[in-house]
């Protein structure tokens, strides 16, 4: 097992390549069960996540290659609808199989997800939804076991609240339906607009894209005819990296990057007392004469995004004042304030509403990642923190960022993978 080792202080320079986005890559490669010819898929970041469900494919039957950022799949040679244990266990992604394996073969057995401890995320809305699709579920010895013998049926559906996996798991859902399918309700994220635009340009009919209403006009289960596509940029990994550079105040530069994606973040952060240079695909932040506090509450896009909660509760422990913090979405996803604390922050818990007293001068320790967003809220306090922070766990890390320390250490951080 591995240690991320973090020598703080440094002023950060220099220039970074944002990697594909991790959440728009999973479910495109689950798409592709819906696809009657190869797919090649560009710009897929090197994660594990993304490792973890193309062997999740294979173990379908799939055939799959993945080599310099390009995946190549093809789901002709399908020969299983089981979704095992062994690997959906890793990664809660895996229900995004549900879907696309029950609409293309009418039969399917999906583990129930693991991943993150963040919180409550039930699937209880996509398998109400299946079932308004005609879909029969049932529960039994941890696996979802759904069948629909004459196919998914057209349904009107609105989704009690807003639910990324969910919308994205009926729209795949819906595309080889019988009949029309109204989703009401439906999540806006930039990861979801990309996977209806990869679906119509297969020959799936959707209408509405981008809103909270889509109208989908099933196939009747013929298979649709992929076109290549091209990962968008990851704005969460984007906006981690602008932490880094205000939390060290330093100027740096982004490339590969989407800017409409961040205007929650680049507006937290104008807020904040940061400017910022726009140019094409790249995105320059530039210091703030003085760190100003913040309050923020997570919303469902385009609000301001629970995945970056924690690398800005570790910002403004160093911004001048008292921030605020209300996490509306996950309610374990403060884990990392205990960590936080052990280096130095000034932090107040109340039910999901965090109090953060700031500038505190953090030093360095040994702490431990709980998820995947905490674990690069460490890392950040670990830039600013005095003296060595050592980072354990950080498998959690791997899961969604390509490269870090690489990219880190190209921007002057003094960082180590070094083993337990």
């Amino acid at each position: 097992m591995h240690y991320l080792k973090i020598v703080g202080g440094k002023k950060l320079e220099g220039n970074i390549e944002i990697s594909g986005a991790k959440n728009a890559a999973l479910p495109l490669l689950a798409s592709t069960l819906l696809s009657k010819n190869s797919v090649t898929l560009q710009n897929m970041p090197n994660v594990e996540d993304i490792k973890t469900f193309i062997q999740l494919l294979k173990n379908l039957g799939a055939v799959c290659e993945f080599e310099n950022n390009v995946a190549k799949i093809d789901t002709n040679s399908i020969n299983s609808t089981c979704a095992n244990y062994d690997i959906v266990r890793k990664m809660r992604a895996s229900i995004l199989t549900l879907g696309p394996i029950l609409t293309r073969f009418g039969h399917c057995e999906v583990s129930l997800p693991g991943g993150c401890a963040i919180g409550q995320r039930p699937i209880d809305l996509h398998l109400k939804a299946l079932e308004l699709m005609g879909a029969n579920i049932k529960i039994k010895e941890g696996y979802v076991l759904a069948t629909a013998e004459d196919g998914l049926k057209g349904a009107n559906i609105v989704f009690d609240k807003i639910t990324v996996t969910g919308s994205e798991n009926i729209i795949m859902a819906a595309v080889l339906a019988h009949g029309t399918t109204v989703l009401s309700n439906v999540a806006k994220e930039p990861e979801v607009v990309q996977l209806c635009e990869v679906l119509v340009s297969g020959g799936a009919k959707i209408n509405g894209i981008g809103t909270d209403e889509l109208i989908i006009e099933g196939s009747r289960g013929k298979l649709l005819n992929f076109s290549n596509a091209y990962v968008i940029p990851d704005r969460i990994e984007a906006g981690t990296y602008l932490c880094a550079g205000a939390i060290t105040n330093s100027e740096i530069t982004l490339k590969n990057v989407e800017v409409d994606h961040l205007k929650a973040i680049i507006a937290k952060l104008t807020s904040m007392g940061f400017s910022f240079e726009k140019n094409s695909k790249c995105l320059t932040i530039k210091p703030s004469q003085k760190i100003l506090p913040a309050d923020i509450e997570t919303v469902e896009y385009p609000g301001f995004p629970t995945d970056m909660q924690a690398q800005f509760m570790a910002l403004t422990t160093q911004a001048n004042g008292v921030s605020v913090i209300d996490e509306k979405l996950f309610e374990n996803r403060f884990m990392h304030v205990s960590e936080l604390s052990r280096m130095g922050a000034d932090i107040k818990l109340t039910s999901h509403t965090a109090t953060v007293f700031g500038p505190t001068k953090l030093t360095g320790a040994d702490v431990m990642a709980t998820d995947l967003r905490a674990s690069s809220a460490l890392v950040l306090a670990a830039l600013v923190a005095k003296g060595t922070t050592k980072i354990h766990r950080i498998y959690h890390l791997d899961r969604g960022y390509e490269n870090l320390e690489g990219k880190l250490k190209a921007l002057g951080v003094d960082i180590e993978r070094l083993n337990e």
